[in-house]
C-alpha cells in the first residue's frame, strides 16, 4: 500500500478537526477572518501608501480592515483611489461570507444544545432519589405508587433513564399520573445498557433501582443487559430491583445481576394469582390493596412487650395494626404455627395505614364467643375447571392449579391458539382436555357446556396487542354474562387483562375476579423499591409454600348477621391455624378503588358479617 501524500494528510488532518463541533468551526472561520484582515491591511499598506498614510500606518489600516470585514455596510462610505475602494471591497466581501457562516455555526451549535437540554443530557445531581431504567406501561403505577409513598416527604426524587424523548416522557407520565406534589420528577434520555448513560443518574448517591422490562420481543435480554452495566459499573452499588417477564430466564438475570438484586418473577407471579383467584374470589383485589401505598402496609415492628408470648396470643395486641407473622434471624414465617413463641431478636409482621400508628393496645379485646363458628374441615372433591384462550403462561397456570385441587379433577382448554393442544406431562390431579374454540363466538362458547364447570378462567390472548386482546377478553366476558343470565348457570369467571383502565367496563361483565397482571407486578416493584427489607415478606406472600391470601365465606367463621368485633373474627380464625388480616362485602364488590375489601379494621368497631361477604385470611391450603 502506498504512503498517503502530503495532500491527504492535510485533508485528514483538517477533516478531524472540523469534526470536532461548533468550536472548531468557528476556530476556522477566525483564522480565516485574521487572514483576510491582515491580507487587506498589507496589500492597502504597499498599493496605496496614500490612503494609508492617512488611517495612521499599520495600526490604522488594520482597524479599518476589520471593521470592513464586520460591517461591510460601510464600505459605501469609502473615497480614495479605485485599488482603494477594490481592497475595502474585498475585505467587505470576505466579511459578508464569514458573518454569515458564524451566524450560521452559532445558530447550529446553539440548536444543538438546546436539543441536548430538551433530551435531558444532563447529569443528575440529587441524593436519596429513586431511579427507573426503561419504560413500559408499569412505570406509570409505579410513579404513582412512589408519589402517594412521599405525599408528606419533601424533597422526594424520582428519575427515570429510557431510550425516550425527555418531553415526551414527561407528557406521558403528567397524563397518566397527574399532579406529582411534593415529589420531583426528573427524566433524562438514554439507553441504560449503557455505561454513559447510566453515568448521568448519579446511581452511586440513589437510594434504588427499579429495572423495568421494556415493551417489544424479548424483553429479559434487556433488562439482563441492563443488569450486566449496573454490575459492571464502578462505585457505590445501590439495592436493585428488576422484573423479569420469563420465568426459564430468571437463573440468566441472578448470574447477572448478582445476589444483591431482587429479582420478581412476572410470570410466575401472575400465574399463582391467576389461579388463586379462580379458587378464591377477589384474591387480586386483596393482593392490590396489600401492595399499594394508599391504606394497608406492612411493616416490621420490634416490641420487648411482645416477647415470651406466643404468636396466638399476640394476633389482637395491636388496636389499629393487624399481626401476619414474624421476622426470624434465620428467615420470615407467615402464619406461623399459634404456639409459636415470640422471642426477643424476634421482629413481628403488621399491616398498618401508618407506621405511626402502630402501638401495642391498652387491653386485648375480648371475642364474643357465641358468634363464633365451630371449625368443620371439608375434603374438596374433584372438580371441572374451564380455560378460554391461551398465552405463555397458560402452561404455569395449569401446573399451579393441579397442585391445588383434589385428585380426579378435569380441565378443559378452549381456544384456537396453536400452543393450547401441545400435551402436558406430569401432572398429579388434572386430566387436561384441549378444544378448538372460537373464545368470542357466543355459539361456540354455548358448544361447550359450560353448567358443568365450578370454575372458568379467561387468559388474555397473546397473539395480539394488549389493547385489542382486553377487547376480546371483554367480548368473552359479556358473552358468558349473558349465558349465566339466560341458562341459569353459576360458576366463577376470572379474567386476566392488562389495562387497568379496562376494570371499570369489565366491571359490567359482574366477572367474580379481574387479574391486572402488569398492575400487580407494578405495585410490586414499587413496594420493594421503596421498601427492599420486604423483599422476602412479598417473596414468601406469593410463594405457594406456606401460608396464602385466601378470601373465605365469612360464615365460616361467625354466624351471619351478628354484630361482633373484628376481634372475634381473628379468634375464630385463630382456632383454624390462620390470621385473619380483614375483610369483603358483597354489596361492594364493584365500588372501586377497593371493591368492598377492607384490610386490617380497627379490632373494637363493631361489624356484621352477610351471606356473601368474605373473611381474609392467611392459611395453609
Amino acid at each position: 500500500m502506498s504512503r498517503p501524500t502530503f495532500r491527504e494528510r492535510l485533508r485528514y488532518w483538517f477533516d478531524n478537526t472540523m469534526s470536532r463541533g461548533t468550536v472548531a468551526l468557528i476556530g476556522w472561520l477566525a483564522l480565516i477572518s485574521l487572514g483576510l484582515i491582515l491580507l487587506v491591511t498589507v496589500l492597502s499598506l504597499w498599493l496605496t501608501p496614500d490612503e494609508a498614510a492617512k488611517n495612521s500606518g499599520f495600526a490604522g489600516m488594520l482597524w479599518v480592515s476589520l471593521m470592513r470585514t464586520l460591517s461591510p455596510g460601510k464600505v459605501a462610505s469609502d473615497s480614495g483611489s479605485t485599488l482603494y475602494v477594490a481592497l475595502m471591497f474585498v475585505a467587505s466581501m470576505g466579511g459578508l461570507f464569514i458573518v454569515s457562516a458564524l451566524v450560521g455555526v452559532l445558530s447550529n451549535g446553539l440548536k444543538t444544545k438546546f436539543e441536548q437540554l430538551r433530551k435531558g443530557k444532563s447529569r443528575i445531581i440529587e441524593k436519596g432519589h429513586i431511579v427507573i431504567l426503561g419504560w413500559s406501561e408499569q412505570v406509570f403505577t409505579i410513579v404513582t405508587e412512589l408519589v402517594q409513598a412521599h405525599a408528606s416527604d419533601k424533597g422526594s426524587v424520582i428519575s427515570i433513564l429510557a431510550d425516550k424523548d425527555k418531553p415526551d416522557m414527561e407528557d406521558d407520565i403528567r397524563r397518566h399520573v397527574g399532579d406529582t406534589g411534593r415529589t420531583k420528577l426528573v427524566c433524562r434520555t438514554g439507553r441504560p445498557t449503557e455505561p454513559a448513560d447510566l453515568d448521568l443518574m448519579n446511581l452511586d448517591a440513589a437510594r434504588s433501582v427499579v429495572v423495568l422490562s421494556p415493551q417489544g420481543d424479548d424483553p429479559d435480554a434487556h433488562v439482563i443487559k441492563t443488569l450486566l452495566a449496573l454490575a459492571k459499573r464502578a462505585g457505590d452499588h445501590p439495592p436493585v430491583i428488576a422484573a423479569i417477564a420469563r420465568t426459564a430466564n430468571m437463573a440468566a438475570a441472578r448470574l447477572a445481576g448478582g445476589p444483591d438484586v431482587h429479582l420478581v418473577d412476572s410470570d410466575d407471579t401472575a400465574s399463582r394469582l391467576i389461579v388463586q383467584s379462580s379458587r378464591q374470589s377477589g384474591m387480586s383485589v386483596v393482593c392490590m390493596d396489600l401492595l399499594n401505598f394508599d391504606d394497608g402496609e406492612i411493616y416490621l415492628r420490634s416490641d420487648p412487650d411482645l416477647t415470651g408470648m406466643t404468636y396466638g396470643q399476640a394476633l389482637p395486641a395491636y388496636q389499629t395494626a393487624t399481626v401476619i407473622g414474624l421476622r426470624r434471624p434465620r428467615g420470615v414465617m407467615l402464619n406461623p404455627p399459634t404456639d409459636t413463641v415470640i422471642d426477643a431478636g424476634d421482629e413481628v409482621i403488621v399491616i398498618a395505614h401508618d407506621d405511626s400508628l402502630i402501638h401495642l393496645a391498652d387491653g386485648m379485646p375480648q371475642a364474643r364467643e357465641e358468634a363464633i363458628v365451630s371449625a368443620e374441615h371439608v375434603r374438596p372433591g374433584p372438580e371441572r375447571t374451564l380455560v378460554l384462550n391461551w398465552n405463555g403462561r397458560g402452561r404455569e397456570v395449569v401446573r399451579y392449579l393441579d397442585g391445588y385441587v383434589a385428585p380426579g379433577s378435569v380441565l378443559d382448554i378452549a381456544s384456537d391458539h396453536p400452543d393450547a393442544s401441545v400435551p402436558f406431562e406430569g401432572l398429579a390431579n388434572l386430566t387436561v382436555n384441549a378444544k378448538e374454540c372460537e373464545t368470542t363466538d357466543r355459539y361456540a362458547l354455548e358448544s361447550l357446556g359450560l353448567g358443568v364447570y365450578q370454575h372458568v378462567i379467561v387468559l388474555s390472548d397473546d397473539r395480539y396487542t394488549a389493547e385489542h386482546a382486553d377487547t376480546r377478553t371483554l367480548m368473552t366476558l359479556l358473552q358468558l354474562r349473558d349465558m349465566q343470565t339466560t341458562l341459569g348457570e353459576r360458576y366463577s369467571i376470572v379474567s386476566e387483562m392488562h389495562d387497568e383502565n379496562n376494570r371499570s367496563l369489565a366491571e359490567v361483565t359482574e366477572a367474580d375476579d379481574i387479574v391486572i397482571s402488569d398492575t400487580v407486578i407494578g405495585l410490586l416493584l414499587a413496594q420493594l423499591a421503596e421498601n427492599q427489607h420486604l423483599a422476602e415478606v412479598f417473596g414468601y406472600l406469593f410463594d405457594s409454600r406456606g401460608s396464602e391470601i385466601y378470601p373465605r365465606p365469612a360464615d365460616q367463621y361467625v354466624h351471619a348477621g351478628l354484630q361482633v368485633s373484628f376481634a372475634s373474627v381473628i379468634e375464630s380464625a385463630r382456632r383454624r391455624g390462620e390470621t385473619a388480616i380483614g375483610y369483603r362485602l358483597a354489596d361492594r364488590v364493584n365500588e372501586a378503588p377497593h371493591f368492598g375489601v377492607v384490610l386490617n379494621p380497627d379490632k373494637s368497631q363493631p361489624l356484621r358479617l352477610g351471606d356473601g361477604d368474605s373473611v381474609i385470611v392467611l392459611a395453609e391450603r
